[in-house]
């Protein structure tokens, strides 16, 4: 048994944990980014049944280093608190709206060369990153500080998966701008 407190990497690269940051890395290790692991910084974790994410993921399970693996495992930070440790230049990006439920723009920035997805950023969360738990260095922090929160769009969540375990369900976008809980005005 591990011990809880202690970080885990099992891919033994450079990746680090602080009180209050961490890495994530893509799969070949040439871009890697730190984050706020704690704080008004780290917005939300949550798990995504969106069919989006189903496709971007080319799979029901859209992060496989997630304990138990769920579909498309994320966590939100600010962008002025993420930063690019190394191989900004490695990312590309694709940008396109028409599987996004809300219509709104979803970019993906991935690595070029591994592919991994490293975040998402939409039109309807300006200044917001979303990122992938299973990026995250500290396989450690996948069961602790970023266990996800919420389960969404379990609308789209495939009928032989259970609910995650003691976390919010919401039926659609919990975080949709439209809803009045997140400043928006109800009408949609």
């Amino acid at each position: 048994m591990t011990n809880p407190n202690v970080p885990q990497f099992p891919f033994g690269n450079d990746g680090w944990t602080t009180k209050d940051r961490a890495t994530a890395s893509c799969f070949c290790s040439a871009v890697q980014l730190s984050f706020p692991i704690e704080g008004e910084d780290l917005v939300a974790t949550f798990v995504c049944h969106c069919t989006d994410e189903r496709k971007n993921t080319a799979s029901m399970f859209g992060n496989a280093y997630s304990l138990p693996p769920k579909p498309a495992s994320n966590f939100i930070v600010n962008d002025s608190a993420l930063k690019h440790e190394r191989g900004e230049e490695k990312l590309s990006k694709f940008a396109q709206s028409f599987t996004i439920e809300s219509g709104r723009t979803m970019e993906n920035s991935f690595c070029s060369n591994c592919g991994t997805l490293m975040y998402r950023r939409s039109s309807g969360f300006p200044g917001k990153s979303i990122l992938r738990i299973g990026t995250v260095d500290d396989f450690h922090l996948h069961e602790t500080k970023l266990k996800p929160q919420i389960e969404q769009f379990t609308k789209d969540r495939v009928a032989w998966l259970e609910p995650a375990k003691d976390i919010a369900q919401d039926s659609g976008n919990y975080f949709d701008p439209r809803k009045i809980e997140m400043g928006g005005d109800g009408v949609y």
